[in-house]
């Protein structure tokens, strides 16, 4: 079981602000939304992070324990995961906004994206992206 968040979110979290539209698949952002429903309806699987997939996701924890939420992060609760780390970087403030953000450009990726994605596959070819 995975119980550590990882301190700074990986170069291409589709949680950061900074990282293209259209990076990930409509499937990977689709993931993002479920964690904005009310504590009971959330999935109960955890978010690890995509390029250390023994850590948890450091933009998911964040994004969804920090911004206020009305409802906990189950998932969270479940690992046993007592302690998230601040935010490291500027982060989409729900997984709905990361994922309108992820999927606005992902039928015509910018040259960006497009870096990234040839970068991400060259380091985890079992990713899926856009």
């Amino acid at each position: 079981m995975i119980d550590k968040v990882k301190a700074r979110p990986c170069e291409f979290c589709p949680y950061r602000r900074d990282v293209p539209s259209g990076v990930w698949s409509h499937n990977e952002y689709e993931k993002l939304r479920e964690y904005d429903a009310p504590t009971g309806e959330q999935p109960f699987g955890a978010f690890a992070c995509h390029a250390q997939t023994d850590q948890l996701c450091h933009g998911w924890a964040v994004c969804h324990t920090s911004r206020g939420n009305e409802y906990d992060l189950l998932a969270l609760r479940l690992a046993g995961v007592t302690e998230v780390p601040e935010a490291a970087v500027p982060l989409f403030a729900s997984g709905n906004d990361a994922a309108d953000h992820g999927q606005y450009d992902i039928d015509d990726p910018d040259p960006d994206a497009q870096r990234a994605v040839d970068k991400l596959m060259r380091h985890y070819p079992r990713l899926e992206l856009g």
